[in-house]
């Protein structure tokens, strides 16, 4: 009998690690996104110095930093009307979106189990690059750290913040 569930008890466990071994975990950064636009990353927040939150203006009030309207865009690049998107919008033009509206593809996804605001992360000071990496220096958006609870511990340790379980989870 003993033998019994001690087999049983090593084949839950192997088939358990198996399954963690080789499942997909959704919430992982994106390395190879494809955006619907060209947008680079170096020339707006490297080379023109445009600061993270001035498109990501959500980031220090909402769950999501967000992605700025193209009304953003025609703020320096000019109006699709006068030329100045057109080239730009046309080809990725979405029919079943809004005019002008561009749908981003998502690079970062957390869990729906955790409840992260940038709010308290810009309060306390971090500049975006601890957790998105040198982003003014890529063209195009790619992950350099896993987000996940051991990054975020460690920075929370490091740091000295709050490791209670209810203030980043559900």
């Amino acid at each position: 009998m003993n033998r019994f569930f001690l087999g049983l008890a090593a084949v839950l466990l192997v088939s358990g690690l198996g399954v963690v071994a080789f499942s997909q975990r959704p919430w992982l950064p994106l390395e190879n996104v494809e955006q619907p636009v060209p947008f680079s990353h170096r020339v707006h927040a490297g080379v023109n110095k445009i600061p993270c939150q001035y498109c990501h203006e959500y980031a220090r009030r909402s769950r999501t930093s967000g992605v700025p309207p193209v009304q953003r865009c025609v703020g320096c690049h000019g109006s699709a009307v006068s030329g100045g998107l057109l080239p730009i919008t046309r080809p990725w033009a979405d029919h079943g979106h809004p005019s002008f509206e561009i749908r981003w593809n998502r690079v970062y996804t957390l869990p729906d189990f955790v409840k992260f605001t940038h709010r308290p992360h810009i309060n306390a000071g971090l500049a975006c690059q601890t957790c998105h990496g040198p982003v003014e220096t890529m063209d195009r958006l790619v992950p350099v750290y896993e987000i996940n609870m051991g990054f975020c511990l460690d920075c929370h340790n490091k740091r000295g913040a709050t490791q209670d379980c209810e203030v980043c989870h559900h």
